[in-house]
């Protein structure tokens, strides 16, 4: 797995697909940012949650939160990131990207 592939596929030929598909397409990508960052804050404090029971304490589930909620503002901010990038966009130079990838051309 490449650590930093795109989390959200490219946007391929919605023209084709009509209006409702391409709004299906859109919510299911703001879906997917609104349960990010609950779900991994839920399995910090789930994961958190067995060491405290494992090795008898009670402060690991907090971190566990903790760095759930951390990771999951780091993914929710890159899937934002990913999202409001126009592939079609020029960059400075005038070309055309075909990737999307921070600038790179092809």
């Amino acid at each position: 797995m490449v650590p930093y592939h795109r989390p959200i596929p490219e946007k391929r030929s919605t023209d084709n697909l009509g209006g409702l598909m391409s709004a299906w397409i859109q919510a299911e990508k703001l879906a997917q940012l609104a349960m990010m960052l609950p779900c991994a804050g839920f399995i910090g404090w789930l994961a958190g949650y067995g060491l405290d029971r494992w090795l008898h304490q009670a402060w690991i589930a907090m971190a566990g939160a903790v760095f759930g909620v951390i990771a999951g503002l780091i993914a929710v901010v890159r899937i934002a990131i990913a999202y409001g990038s126009d592939p079609a966009r020029p960059d400075e130079n005038g070309n055309q990207s075909k990737t999307g990838d921070s600038g790179k051309t092809s």
